[in-house]
């Protein structure tokens, strides 16, 4: 088990390493499945690019991303982050992929997403995290509903996909109704 930053019940988070590009990590970004709903696999990610993007969020203010590992197998299967955060505001927006697909529909999503809003809520101090995501993207819904977020609005064809322009949808959760949802209310 390397260094874990967050720990769940099955997965821990941890930063991402320059080592996390000799895996499965940079093929993710490049495969239309894990992709076929988020803004990646438009142009090819190579491993130079995921060694940049790893250095430039390293001791980063206002990007917290982290490696979502299984604790079982330690193995790296997706990546989760807390991006654009602004303290001023008290806000940052949730983003999350899930590159191994033999994890789907599983749980690992939300239990990632659960922790990182905690994290956010709890340490980072922050007052609203948010999400965008396409209105395809029925998984991505189910967690963001699951982890106590509301739908705050749609951006219409905001989104282009598969020679398409798809809805985003954004969603929201503020610190008091994470409290609500950690005490069992709604």
């Amino acid at each position: 088990m390397k260094k874990p930053f967050l720990i769940g019940e099955r997965l821990y988070l941890r930063p991402l390493e320059l080592s996390d590009v000799d895996g499965d990590y940079p093929s993710w970004l490049n495969d239309p499945i894990v992709c076929a709903q988020n803004r990646h696999q438009t142009f090819p990610y190579t491993i130079e690019q995921a060694k940049a993007y790893i250095e430039s969020v390293r001791g980063s203010q206002t990007d917290l991303v982290l490696a979502i590992v299984d604790k079982k197998m330690d193995l790296h299967i997706g990546n989760i982050s807390l991006q654009a955060i602004t303290l001023i505001h008290a806000n940052a927006e949730l983003a999350i992929i899930i590159g191994n697909t033999s994890y789907w529909g599983k749980g690992y999503g939300q239990e990632a997403c659960s922790l990182m809003i905690n994290h956010g809520f709890n340490a980072l101090r922050l007052h609203r995290i948010y999400c965008y995501t396409s209105a395809a993207n029925i998984a991505m819904q189910r967690i963001c509903e699951a982890c106590g977020m509301k739908k705050e609005g749609v951006q219409r064809e905001a989104f282009y996909k598969h020679g398409r322009f798809y809805d985003v949808i954004e969603y929201a959760i503020l610190a008091h109704e994470w409290g609500l949802k950690e005490k069992g209310g709604t």
